[in-house]
């Protein structure tokens, strides 16, 4: 069933003498009921697969302290997040603009005498500010999962096996998995002699795949043009296993790497082997544009969705700005692209129908009574009286089960001379015959109370 994506209030092109003005802030979520209903069971559904592999979920703060949380955050990113001022301190506050930055202050300031490795996953909100013309979202709602205190590749392993199997459970297989490792990028910007600051400037702009402004910058720092083509050929070294074979000769047996190319060479096989051929791309200048990352990263991408659904990588050294070094993996997942790429596939699972409770004024305790004890057996009821006569209950159920989308209809006080059974009006798809349809919009049966769950589980009949 297709369903609306979460709106965005976004501002008029038009240019008016005075600015309209918006009801909600530029790049802020409204979520209507219907896709509310979707964007909870999607969250639940992967935090259940992410609790079944282990990871517990954490909850974080909304806001934390600017010079607490400052070591684990770039300095765009800290002067792009929404800051107020605490008033009780006078403090800088800023709202959420990066989870793992909050996991790896947790980890290394709240979470000292945990057992190792850590398994924790999470459901939030990120707030970051983005100019009004770039178009993208300045509230983002994400799921995620990390691993804490182990390096190696099986732990790589695990977290990109992870994403996937989550992405499969939701319904999502037309997918394509970006990996690489930064480090590879990284060492080529160390050896051609960048300043630090030119290297910054380099992998912001091979983050963004900027080849012009990479060649500029490569031009500002004077880079030979040896170094400059190792740097740039890197950048575009995208496919499968052959990319290996052209990165070991554009690393000209530079140690770091080599290790790198090793390090990532030994994830892929495994994820091969594992049955993850098909959804792998290799790509040497995948660069997540976030500076704690220092080894095996990814995206993931589905059809028809111009922006990655999520990614993440390796960590080894960001828990230490914190005070505690531990080596660590994860990754995020953009809970609204998940909602439109299912979407716009139309993998969206069918939510579960709500059932619709209705009879006489004068049944009202039986009417609570049997919804309570449905809503006890898992089953999502609605509750209505109606003031009718018994031989008209059954055409007036069936028109607000229309008005009101209800799958299956429960009437009570249809018979009166057998108290122990309901009416059940059940929504059938209409049939054709020619041009004529044959089926009605629901079918009735009476069913014993003591079986209504049994026959709710079970589902509708279906007509002959």
């Amino acid at each position: 069933m297709a369903t609306a994506p979460p709106t965005r209030q976004v501002s008029s092109e038009k240019v008016p003498l005075v600015r309209e003005r918006s009801l909600v802030p530029v790049g802020m979520a409204t979520i209507l009921p219907e896709a509310t209903r979707y964007v909870r069971h999607l969250e639940s559904e992967l935090l259940q697969g992410f609790y079944r592999a282990g990871y517990d979920e954490i909850i974080l703060p909304t806001f934390e302290y600017l010079d607490v949380l400052a070591p684990g955050l770039e300095p765009r990113l800290a002067e792009n997040s929404y800051k107020i001022i605490d008033r009780t301190t006078g403090r800088i506050l800023l709202l959420r603009p990066d989870v793992t930055a909050q996991i790896a202050r947790t980890v290394a300031m709240g979470m000292v005498g945990a057992r190792l490795p850590l398994r924790l996953s999470y459901r939030a909100t990120v707030f970051r500010y983005e100019p009004e013309h770039v178009g993208r979202d300045r509230e983002l709602f994400q799921v995620g999962a990390e691993l804490i205190g182990v390096d190696d590749p099986a732990a790589d392993c695990e977290m990109i096996t992870l994403m996937i199997e989550s992405l499969r459970q939701i319904g999502l297989q037309s997918i394509k998995v970006s990996l690489g490792h930064v480090g590879f990028f990284k060492g080529l910007l160390v050896c051609a002699g960048l300043t630090p600051e030119g290297r910054k400037r380099a992998e912001e702009a091979a983050a963004r795949k900027d080849l012009p402004r990479l060649e500029e910058i490569l031009l500002q720092e004077r880079v030979s043009k040896r170094s400059a083509h190792r740097i740039l050929s890197a950048l575009e070294l995208c496919g499968t296993a052959e990319v290996f074979v052209k990165g070991r000769t554009l690393a000209k047996g530079e140690a770091p790497l080599l290790q790198a190319l090793d390090r990532l060479e030994h994830v892929y096989h495994v994820l091969c082997a594992s049955g993850f051929k098909d959804l792998l791309l290799l790509d040497l200048g995948e660069f997540r544009g976030f500076d704690y990352y220092d080894g095996v990263v990814f995206d993931v991408f589905s059809d028809g969705i111009e922006v990655e659904l999520g990614g993440g990588g390796r960590y080894n050294h960001l828990i230490g700005r914190f005070g505690r070094d531990l080596p660590s993996t994860g990754f995020g997942l953009n809970v609204d692209s998940l909602f439109r790429s299912l979407n716009l596939s139309g993998a969206m699972k069918p939510l579960e129908s709500k059932i619709l409770v209705i009879g006489p004024g004068h049944m009202s305790h039986e009417l609570v009574s049997l919804a309570q004890e449905l809503r006890q057996s898992g089953l999502r009821v609605l509750q209505r009286s109606i003031a009718a006569a018994a031989q008209d209950l059954p055409r007036l159920a069936a028109d607000i089960g229309r008005e009101s989308d209800g799958s299956t209809i429960i009437v009570l006080g249809t018979d009166t001379s057998h108290a122990d059974r309901v009416l059940l009006l059940e929504r059938t798809e209409p049939q054709r015959v020619g041009n004529t349809r044959r089926t009605p919009p629901f079918q009735s049966r009476t069913v014993p109370k003591q079986d209504l769950v049994h026959t709710l589980r079970r589902g509708p009949e279906r007509a002959s």
